[in-house]
């Protein structure tokens, strides 16, 4: 990193570089889309039986969307708090790789890294990861962090206003709720393994969902990520190569 790259005038005028212009759409457009995920959380959470406050500060304090939704629909189905919680925690585990990950990159005392980890998610990760140099890294890193968690919350509160001023069923906002789960996960089921997983996870909560507590057939789902710790060799020294990139 050269001496420009560090100075202060350099950083205070990052926005104006025309060199990060691609990035720094791509992190806004990527917010603004996540946005409209945050409204069918809300419309869900009020849906499932939640107040508008009580989803804002779900999102406000939570700020994972895979596990607000899982959470949130477990609840809603009549499942105990511990089913949903333990849902909710499988999948922000991944969130501590993203962590170990963005440690080596991001600056900063504690009061910042912590910061940090409330931002670390797969979105940010995935722009940070992405860019060439350390400078680009932490700019994509808290750029793309700070737009969505905005977007996230300001969609999560507009959500909730229309799913408690307005009877979901009657517009099909009903459907909002597993829509908007299959959706972010639905990019991922472009690998083999991930729909083999799925299909999987699939097959035990049909075949669990009459004998368990509701919550319950999510939790054991989770036995379809087995199929994926013999990822290909080549395939695993590039992601271990991408991640450990300088």
């Amino acid at each position: 990193m050269t001496s420009a790259d560090t100075s202060p005038t350099r950083r205070s005028r990052w926005w104006r570089d025309e060199s990060l212009r691609p990035m720094i759409v791509a992190c806004l457009t990527l917010s603004a889309a996540v946005g409209v995920f945050g409204v069918s959380f809300g419309v869900g959470s009020v849906t499932a039986g939640a107040s508008v406050v009580q989803t804002c500060v779900i999102s406000l304090v939570v700020f994972t969307g895979a596990s607000q939704f899982s959470a949130v629909s477990v609840v809603g189905a009549g499942g105990s708090l511990g089913s949903a919680l333990g849902g909710a925690l499988l999948l922000a585990a991944r969130n501590g790789v993203y962590g170990m990950a963005m440690s080596r990159r991001l600056d900063g005392g504690w009061g910042r890294k912590i910061l940090a980890a409330q931002l670390t998610i797969d979105e940010t990760t995935a722009m940070a990861v992405a860019q060439p140099t350390r400078r680009e890294q932490q700019i994509a890193f808290w750029l793309t962090g700070g737009a969505l968690y905005a977007c996230w919350n300001i969609g999560t509160l507009i959500g909730a206003l229309a799913g408690s001023a307005i009877d979901p069923t009657t517009y099909g906002l009903d459907v909002a709720f597993p829509a908007g789960f299959v959706a972010m996960i639905w990019p991922v089921l472009g690998r083999i393994e991930a729909r083999v997983a799925a299909a999987i996870g699939a097959v035990i909560c049909l075949l669990t969902t009459p004998w368990t507590p509701v919550g319950v057939p999510i939790l054991l789902s989770v036995l379809g990520v087995l199929v994926g710790l013999r990822a290909p060799v080549g395939e695993d020294r590039a992601i271990t190569s991408r991640i450990e990139a300088p």
